[in-house]
């Protein structure tokens, strides 16, 4: 069971001032869909989990999605039937007929294929609780041999742990995010990724 309490003012403070800083200094860009987007390039936000869970409130967010599909993607799942068992439909339209999105999120987290046909399951758990000071706990999601399989590539492209002081904190990459649609959602599935994780390693968050 993992306990969290939500955040307040900090949070909201936070995304409206990405918001803000978009709009005064993005630059505008054609893009993959021929929508237009407004971007800039490498901002960076920070939350401290310690202080409360950032869960954002000036923009109404579907928890279920959120934490169904972080368990989808722990289950190294490409198949959309657990989440729609589960009244979950952000994948749908990506998705084939059989209900496939390719080797996304779960795949590359838990099956990554080497060269010689093996599958590695990126575990960071055991790294974490065996060698806490590596820098080498990543998870990547952007695997450039199956990108072309995928219905999607990954956004959010890796994510690192950094355990200090028995915290455990996390640093995530994106490489495209919807500031409006995508970024409140990633911001909450990965807080609560954080507390997943440092709570089976016996570890307070960061």
């Amino acid at each position: 069971m993992v306990n969290v309490f939500f955040q307040r003012g900090l949070p909201v403070k936070q995304y409206h001032d990405l918001l803000k800083h978009v709009l005064a200094h993005g630059e505008k860009k054609n893009d993959r869909t021929n929508t237009g987007t407004i971007s800039v390039f490498g901002y960076q936000s920070r939350y401290n989990l310690a202080e409360g869970f950032p869960l954002l409130t000036t923009k109404k967010l579907h928890t279920r999605s959120i934490f169904y599909e972080l368990l989808w993607f722990l289950r190294g799942e490409t198949n959309i039937k657990f989440l729609k068992d589960n009244k979950v439909s952000i994948w749908d339209e990506w998705a084939a007929e059989n209900g496939e999105l390719g080797p996304i999120y779960g795949k590359q987290w838990r099956y990554w294929e080497t060269a010689d046909g093996r599958t590695v399951d990126q575990n960071v758990i055991q790294q974490i609780k065996t060698n806490p000071d590596s820098r080498r706990h990543l998870v990547i999601a952007f695997n450039p041999g199956d990108v072309d399989k995928m219905a999607l590539p990954p956004c959010h492209a890796f994510f690192q742990f950094y355990v200090a002081n028995g915290k455990l904190s996390c640093q995530l990459y994106q490489r495209s995010a919807d500031i409006f649609l995508g970024v409140p959602f990633n911001i909450a599935s990965y807080a609560l990724l954080v507390h997943m994780v440092a709570q089976v390693c016996d570890l307070e968050v960061g």
